[in-house]
């Protein structure tokens, strides 16, 4: 995966936002939504109603990322829907991209 490797924070917001969003929307949910900062050097995830999308958001020291997938078969593997916002290791956000269901 290109992006952050190592040792990262991983926090995902639980409720799906609107895909129409970029990366300054993003950004802004990341500070209003789950009272973090987007350049904290975090990862920040989002996903779609429908399960199958996902959208990545991380500051690489230099400018604000994005990141999105689109799978053409199948969905990713999703914890309950929650408002609210979960963690996750580097190994279980790369477990999330290379594993759909």
């Amino acid at each position: 995966m290109i992006g952050p490797s190592g040792t990262v924070r991983v926090m995902v917001a639980t409720k799906p936002v609107d895909f129409r969003k970029g990366m300054e929307g993003l950004a802004m949910l990341v500070r209003e939504h789950m009272k973090a900062d987007p350049f904290s050097g975090a990862v920040y995830v989002f996903r779609a109603k429908r399960a199958d999308r996902i959208k990545l958001i991380f500051w690489d020291g230099t400018g604000l990322c994005l990141f999105a997938k689109r799978l053409e078969e199948g969905v990713f593997r999703w914890p309950k829907i929650e408002d609210g916002v979960m963690r996750l290791s580097a190994a279980e956000l790369s477990a999330l991209l290379d594993h759909p269901c």
